[in-house]
């Protein structure tokens, strides 16, 4: 469960909340006259993908579609 502070306590002590909320990776919520009005969390990075990893990478040289002047027998042993 998240801890709650109020706004004045924050604002006094944030360097030190942001370093507890680093550490202990559980977010605070913030509140205004009792009211919750923001919440501090650990920023959570999102693992990288595979998918476009190589875009802007590769160059395309001539003609990719037209037929290739080599015989190729695809059944050949």
């Amino acid at each position: 469960m998240a801890r709650t502070i109020s706004a004045a306590e924050f604002k006094a002590r944030c360097l030190e909340l942001m370093d507890e909320v680093a550490i202990s990776g559980k977010p605070i919520i913030v509140t205004k006259r009792g009211k919750p009005v923001a919440q501090l969390g650990p920023v959570v990075s999102k693992p990288r993908t595979l998918f476009g990893y190589l875009r802007g990478r590769a160059e395309i040289l001539g003609d990719i579609i037209a037929p290739i002047d080599v015989a190729w027998d695809a059944e050949r042993e």
